[in-house]
């Protein structure tokens, strides 16, 4: 079906036109494989029955989901393509961060999914990612807080929260992790196990949320999750206190 009034140069394209030619842009990517080649500008505009500068709009939008490639040149064209993880998690860790987020808000949101992650990790069957936990569970019980750096902690947290996340085997609870982790990697660096003490604490939570799901105990693998929660949440407020923020 052809467009009744092309723009004509320097006319604003209509953007509820130029929307729905972007979501019939995206139902072909999606109806394809990745990498498939979807085609020329010329063949989609004949296709989509649309202007070429509501076109080049449309593109643009679909193209910022991730769902589109434009190649220019020989052998060109618009393809398929899929948004990698972290083109999710980049949009909304930033709508976060623009909208005034602290990593207690995260904290705080995201406890109860943490505790849904260890129940269902202590569910889990997968001897494959078991193994690799109890693999982490042994390198835990070799760590020395007092050697440590804020850092090294931070770091040994993140591998052990995603693979008890990998354990869920739930794909929602991973996005959100992955966001929190996103939008507040630095400001853990910032405000949390500064010290050895904290470092000592978080580090014998961990040993007890690793051997409760090790154990296959859903109860107390959630109860060890939430006790995690509420001492990141303490020592937040009790930095924000200090006036440590």
């Amino acid at each position: 079906m052809a467009e009744a009034d092309p723009p004509e140069a320097g006319e604003r394209v209509s953007e509820s036109l130029a929307a729905r030619t972007a979501r019939d842009l995206a139902d072909l990517s999606v109806a394809a494989e990745p990498g498939t080649w979807l085609g020329a500008e010329t063949e989609l505009l004949q296709r989509l029955g649309v202007s070429r500068p509501t076109l080049r709009q449309a593109a643009k939008m679909v193209e910022a989901d991730r769902l589109i490639a434009i190649r220019r040149g020989q052998g060109g064209g618009f393809f398929a393509t899929r948004p990698t993880a972290s083109d999710a998690i980049r949009a909304p860790a930033r709508y976060l961060a623009m909208n005034g987020a602290r990593l207690e808000h995260i904290v705080q949101a995201l406890g109860a999914v943490s505790e849904e992650a260890a129940a269902c990790a202590a569910q889990s069957t997968d001897m494959i990612l078991r193994g690799q936990l109890r693999w982490m569970a042994d390198g835990l019980e070799r760590i020395d807080p007092a050697a440590q750096t804020p850092a090294d902690w931070i770091r040994q947290e993140t591998e052990m929260t995603r693979l008890v996340v990998r354990l869920s085997a739930n794909p929602v609870i991973e996005l959100f992790m992955e966001i929190s982790y996103s939008f507040g990697q630095w400001e853990r660096g910032r405000r949390l196990y500064r010290t050895a003490g904290e470092r000592s604490l978080a580090l014998r939570s961990a040993r007890a949320l690793v051997q409760a799901i090790l154990d296959g105990d859903a109860d107390v693998a959630r109860l060890m999750a939430r006790r995690r929660s509420e001492m990141v949440a303490a020592w937040l407020e009790g930095h924000r206190r200090a006036g440590n923020d």
